[in-house]
């Protein structure tokens, strides 16, 4: 079974009745899907709201309307605190209801968009929606710790609940297209060499703040299965990661800490190399988004996605090691465990 098929086979694994009934009256003409936004403090929920609410919506974004939003927010992060009150007044200015919980979102839409900048409580955040059994689309980075990530993806599976997390730079044309590798011109891709911005938070792990960019564009165009990583540099000016895939393949992200850097990339393949294009801006995502609220089939698995979050943890234990190479199941073996007490303490 390749990677899409198990995307597809875990998808339809998930699909509650309720979400499929709800499915089929939006493809009979009926109501558009009622969304809602948790946490507004990324220029992410205005700018997807612009999208989503336009009466002029082309067919691949129309269906889903963002109704109903709660602010959150996170007071010893600078990014939040500064944007929370901008924010949340661009989306109020477009025709959502603000309402100060997370509970009284949930009671008034059928699905959610997770956007909170601080992805420290996520996990805390979704559980509402997942024991709600309402989709929901984690914004990056889908969690703060590679424990809290699996046991988001645990408890939507437990719950049978349709989740998936995602960067917005894995839709771009030129990233998604080298997914496929059937790509003539240049064949099976061998090594992948990304730069782009890598801006730090204090309170997160260095790559899953900004990083998480480009390592994501690593995954999407290599795919999962990546054996181990090291961080071969780690500097005040530039952070640099190598990933190891089987076959010899291998991934490398160059990260600028300033965040002053395009994302920019070369993929090599056994007959010659080919540019990764430019980052494609949020509506790629926002067109995958509504696709997976009208068919609660994830577009990203969530084995991946938690592939993702475990490089970017096992980066930094690499650093911690002095840049020595830190195995990708090992971290992720840690992770479950730690997990799992996660999940026991909050009642899951």
């Amino acid at each position: 079974m390749n990677l899409r098929e198990a995307a597809g086979s875990l998808a339809r694994a998930v699909v509650l009745p309720a979400a499929a009934a709800l499915v089929a009256g939006v493809a009979s003409g009926g109501e558009p899907i009622r969304l809602g936004i948790i946490g507004l403090d990324t220029s992410h929920a205005p700018a997807f709201t612009k999208i989503l609410n336009d009466p002029q919506a082309p067919d691949d974004v129309a269906g889903c309307r963002v109704v109903i939003a709660t602010p959150q927010g996170s007071p010893d992060i600078p990014a939040s605190v500064s944007r929370l009150e901008k924010f949340t007044a661009e989306v109020r200015g477009l025709g959502v209801e603000i309402v100060p919980t997370i509970d009284a979102v949930v009671a008034g839409c059928d699905a959610v968009l997770l956007e909170s900048v601080d992805g420290r409580p996520h996990l805390e955040q979704v559980l509402p929606v997942l024991r709600a059994g309402k989709p929901v689309f984690v914004d990056k980075p889908l969690a703060a710790s590679l424990a809290d990530a699996i046991a988001i993806v645990e408890t939507a599976r437990k719950r049978r609940v349709p989740m998936f997390s995602s960067s917005a730079l894995r839709f771009s044309d030129g990233i998604h297209a080298l997914r496929d590798e059937t790509i003539t011109e240049i064949g099976r891709v061998r090594r992948v060499e990304l730069t782009g911005p890598c801006s730090h938070e204090p309170t997160h792990p260095d790559l899953f703040w900004y990083g998480i960019h480009g390592v994501e564009g690593l995954f999407t165009i290599l795919g999962p299965g990546c054996t181990g990583v090291r961080r071969t540099q780690a500097t005040a000016e530039t952070d640099e990661v190598v990933g190891s895939w089987p076959d010899g393949r291998s991934g490398t992200f160059r990260g600028a800490v300033s965040g002053k850097a395009p994302f920019a990339g070369v993929a090599s393949g056994e007959n010659g190399d080919r540019d990764t294009g430019e980052f494609a801006g949020y509506r790629p995502l926002v067109v995958e988004i509504v696709k997976f609220f009208r068919t609660r089939r994830p577009p990203v698995d969530a084995d991946e996605t938690l592939e993702i979050i475990a490089f970017m943890e096992a980066a930094d234990e690499s650093r911690r090691r002095g840049g020595a190479e830190v195995s990708i199941a090992d971290t992720l073996a840690a992770g479950r465990k730690a997990a799992a007490a996660r999940l026991a303490a909050l009642g899951e």
